[in-house]
């Protein structure tokens, strides 16, 4: 058998201690296809993003960059600009049919904090082989807002697989024939294609541009942040917007996605053929997103877009990434939205939880 590894399988390996983490686990960390990850009570202040590589610990790299070191307990500011290297609650000891690969949370990406899992002995970042037996590491570099971190934050999510998960076009084609995963036409082609909305339904907003000077962000206060003081409207009348080198825009897709309970998602990683920007930090969509009897009925997604090199005008209806869906081993006990908490069902041109709806 293969697939992605649902919250009931995850709960297995915590109990063989296949997955471990002190203090334990709590309940809540388990999500219908991952396990959210938590910040230890340590930062490091690296000169530079770098990886372990192979047969090295990352204990004995950090030696060669650290700056210095950060106690979190009673809360600490990692700043813009400014890259930090911090142990993760979470151990492994996955069996040798297992791998496993990270992303970080929706909120997370949504303010534009780079956060990415290191192991020992890694080649790649996020990406975790079958049989690891050691510590995980988050690497985070604030890249718009500084942030206030504490210990058992949870900015980063792993997720497990066993076999070969990932739909061929033609099984994408058929499952989209039966269970219709987008709204519109579907562009499949290494994946779901999804594009960019640049005329809403109503009015002309249609992103937020990260301001580049503000103030800092406490990650547990949520609804506390009014979006003016850390974001400008970004309004189009034509249906175009020019993104702007280094900036960092959050706009959303035409589309409006599904997710079947059987089924996972992952946005596929940058293309320079669709232009120079990156779309999308965070990348799972779990089993039950935007799915109806999970209170979705269609949710469209939020793009995380930062523009490379040269000014690069977007266009409405343009294709910028794309959905790679993945096969489940089995159904998730729950599914995202469905009686846990989903800050971002149903969702449109929405920020992070953060701030203030309007």
């Amino acid at each position: 058998m293969s697939g992605v590894l649902p919250d009931q399988s995850i709960q297995k390996m915590i109990d063989s201690a296949a997955i471990s983490a002190q203090p334990p686990i709590l309940s809540e960390q388990i999500q219908p296809a991952s396990l959210d990850l938590r910040l230890g009570n340590t930062a490091w202040r690296v000169r530079a993003s770098f990886l372990s590589g192979e047969e090295r610990r990352l204990a004995d790299r950090l030696k060669d960059f650290e700056m210095h070191e950060i106690d979190l307990r009673q809360g600490a500011v990692l700043e813009k600009g400014c890259v930090y290297v911090l142990p993760l609650m979470e151990s492994l000891d996955l069996p040798d049919d297992i791998q496993a690969v990270a992303n970080a949370k929706s909120s997370t990406g949504r303010l534009d904090l780079l956060t990415r899992v290191i192991t020992d002995n890694g080649t790649e970042f996020d990406r975790i082989r079958p049989g690891y037996k050691g510590p995980l590491y988050a690497e985070i570099c604030p890249r718009s807002f500084s942030v206030l971190v504490r210990p058992g934050m949870r900015l980063n999510q792993i997720r497990f697989r066993q076999g070969q998960a990932i739909l061929s076009d033609s099984e994408l084609s058929e499952l989209h024939a039966s269970d219709h995963l987008v709204s519109g036409e579907a562009v499949i082609s290494d994946g779901l294609g999804f594009s960019v909305d640049l005329k809403p339904a109503n009015g002309t907003l249609v992103g937020y541009r990260a301001k580049p000077h503000t103030g800092v962000i406490d990650l547990d206060r949520i609804g506390a942040y009014d979006p003016a003081d850390f974001w400008e409207e970004v309004h189009s009348s034509d249906g175009q917007i020019i993104l702007d080198p280094g900036a960092f825009y959050i706009l959303v897709s035409r589309e409006a996605v599904h997710i079947p309970p059987a089924y996972a998602a992952e946005m596929a990683p940058f293309l320079a053929m669709v232009g120079e920007f990156r779309v999308h930090y965070a990348g799972f969509f779990d089993p039950g997103f935007g799915h109806q009897a999970a209170g979705g009925g269609g949710s469209r997604g939020v793009l995380e877009v930062r523009c490379h090199e040269a000014p690069f005008v977007l266009e409405h209806a343009q294709i910028v990434g794309r959905l790679v869906y993945e096969k489940m081993l089995k159904e998730p006990a729950q599914l995202y939205g469905a009686g846990i908490a989903s800050n971002y069902q149903g969702q449109g041109l929405k920020l992070s939880k953060h701030f203030k709806s309007a």
